[in-house]
C-alpha cells in the first residue's frame, strides 16, 4: 500500500492507495509549528480509521511549504520506517515545458501526472485551494504553463480586511444576483466574479491552443465550481493524491535520493 502526503498553504491531504484504490483520505490542518511528535500522533491515528492491518510500502509527498517538508519526512522515517519520495521537478520524469520547470509546485507536477494516467489530452487542471490555478497539459502529457489567481476563499478573507464594513461571508450558488443586503450581496458577488474568471480563463487558454481541452475541476471547492461552469467537463476531488499514487508506483522507493 501507498501512504500519500499533499501539503498546501492551507490544508495537509492524506491518503492511503492499494493499488489504485483510495482506501482512506484525510485533512489536517497545515501548521508549520508541529513537531515529528505531533505529525506522527496525528497520521497513526487517521491510519486507525481502517481498522485493519495496514503495511505501507512507499510513501510519497508533496509539498508547497517548505518548512513543513523536513519535519514530514522525519516522521514518515521514525513512524513508518520508510523513507518518502518528496516530489521535485528533477525526479518526476514528466516534460515541464516552462521557463523554470523549478517554479512548477509538486501538487501541479502530481496533477499532471495523474491526468496523464487517467484522462484524454489535451486536457487543463483548474485546482480551487488558497490559489487557483489553471495547468495545461499537451497531448503527449507535457505540462505546457499555466495560470494562478488567488483563491476564493483567499479574495473573501483579503476583502474582509482591507474593508471596515465587509465581513467573510460562506462560498455558495446565492438566490438572486441582486442582494438586497451586504451579506448577500458579497455571496452574489463573490461567486459569479469566480465564476466568470474561470470561464472566461479557460476560454482564453482554450484560444491559444487552439482545440478543445479536456477540463477537470480538483480542489476544496471544485464541485460546487464544477457544477455551474459550462467549461468544466469533470469534477475529481482526489486527482492529486491519485497522481502521487501513480508517482509512488513510477518512480518511489524506500531510499532517499
Amino acid at each position: 500500500m501507498n501512504l500519500v502526503i499533499d501539503v498546501g498553504n492551507t490544508l495537509t491531504k492524506t491518503g492511503i492507495f492499494e493499488k489504485e484504490t483510495l482506501l482512506l483520505k484525510g485533512e489536517l490542518m497545515s501548521r508549520t509549528q508541529r513537531e515529528v511528535s505531533e505529525w506522527g500522533v496525528l497520521l497513526c491515528d487517521w491510519k486507525s480509521r481502517l481498522n485493519k492491518r495496514v503495511e505501507i510500502k512507499k510513501a510519497v509527498i508533496s509539498s508547497v511549504v517548505s518548512s513543513i517538508s523536513p519535519v514530514l519526512k522525519d516522521t514518515i522515517r521514525k513512524y513508518f520506517n520508510l523513507t518518502p519520495f518528496e516530489v521535485k521537478a528533477e525526479n518526476v520524469k514528466v516534460p515541464l515545458l516552462c521557463d523554470n520547470p523549478q517554479e512548477v509546485g509538486a501538487d501541479r507536477i502530481a496533477n499532471v501526472v495523474a491526468v496523464s494516467e487517467l484522462y484524454k489530452t489535451p486536457a487543463i487542471v483548474v485546482d480551487f485551494g488558497t490559489a487557483t490555478t489553471f495547468d495545461v497539459i499537451s497531448e503527449r502529457g507535457e505540462y505546457l504553463g499555466g495560470v494562478i489567481a488567488p483563491g476564493v476563499k483567499t479574495s473573501i478573507s483579503n476583502l474582509a480586511e482591507k474593508a471596515e464594513a465587509l465581513f467573510p461571508v460562506e462560498f455558495k450558488k446565492p438566490d438572486k444576483v441582486i442582494g438586497k443586503n451586504t451579506r448577500d450581496s458579497l455571496i452574489a458577488g463573490v461567486f459569479y466574479q469566480s465564476l466568470g474568471g474561470v470561464e472566461r480563463i479557460l476560454e482564453n487558454i482554450g484560444k491559444e491552443l487552439g482545440r478543445k481541452a479536456y477540463v477537470i475541476a480538483t480542489g476544496g471547492l471544485g464541485i460546487l465550481i464544477g457544477e455551474e461552469c459550462r467549461s468544466i467537463d469533470e469534477v475529481n476531488p482526489i486527482l492529486t493524491l491519485q497522481g502521487l499514487n501513480f508517482i509512488a508506483d513510477k518512480w518511489g522507493s524506500n531510499r532517499e535520493l
